[in-house]
């Protein structure tokens, strides 16, 4: 196991024990996320009970495989706490980028229905600003495609369209995914409305004001982070 890896469980397995008996879950997705079921299995296995509504495909697969107990929104319109990973975290405010594993519109549909959200990360997701290195998602239509990314490069620079190989990558909605580069978002609730307002964008991988704590693995333990109330 990496260092990274070894932070991931970390915070995932704390992440974990604020579960309660009785709870309605959401399940976010990837790497990170694939921690947190390892250690939500276990303590299923140990007699907690709950029910998780999953935010992909993939999560769905990996936790029937490993006994978690799955609902939908059909069953509950409400969950009590969502556990999801981020590609970035800033510190302060906890306003996320998410998406680089292709499930953000259901990832957010998810964190919305939420009373809370944890993230669970390691410590190199941190950072003080959203952008730079870490490309922004941008789910969008199939549909006029072509026009769409015309469009975002009003606002991004040079967004380029997922690929899976040699196809473009399609989500478990049937959507494509544009990633943006942007030096520094300096105002993510702005740039989100602005992207949201492009016809033919889904979602975008901008996560503002949802979570409630952030749990971030480091080399020593676990750092819990809650968002910094803002003054006027």
């Amino acid at each position: 196991m990496t260092e990274q890896d070894a932070q991931k469980q970390r915070a995932a397995e704390r992440a974990v024990a604020e579960i309660h008996d009785g709870m309605v879950l959401g399940l976010g997705s990837g790497s990170t996320v694939a921690f947190v079921l390892e250690a939500l299995a276990a303590r299923v296995a140990a007699g907690l009970r709950i029910v998780a509504i999953p935010s992909s495909e993939q999560t769905a697969t990996a936790a029937r495989r490993l006994g978690i107990p799955l609902t939908d929104f059909a069953a509950h319109r409400r969950i009590d706490l969502t556990l999801d990973g981020a590609d970035q975290v800033v510190r302060g405010t906890l306003d996320l980028v998410k998406g680089l594993g292709g499930a953000l519109l259901r990832e957010k549909m998810v964190a919305l229905a939420s009373e809370a959200v944890i993230v669970v990360a390691d410590q190199s997701k941190l950072v003080e600003t959203l952008g730079g290195k870490t490309r922004l998602p941008v789910e969008i239509t199939r549909f006029g495609a072509p026009v769409t990314l015309d469009r975002l490069t009003e606002i991004a620079a040079a967004p380029q369209l997922r690929r899976a190989g040699h196809e473009p990558f399609v989500t478990d909605n049937g959507n494509y995914i544009a990633d943006c580069s942007l030096a520094e978002i300096a105002d993510p609730a702005a740039l989100d409305a602005r992207l949201r307002s492009v016809f033919g964008v889904v979602a975008t991988g901008l996560f503002v004001g949802l979570a409630t704590m952030a749990v971030i693995g480091t080399p020593s333990g676990v750092e819990l982070l809650r968002p910094t109330p803002v003054n006027f």
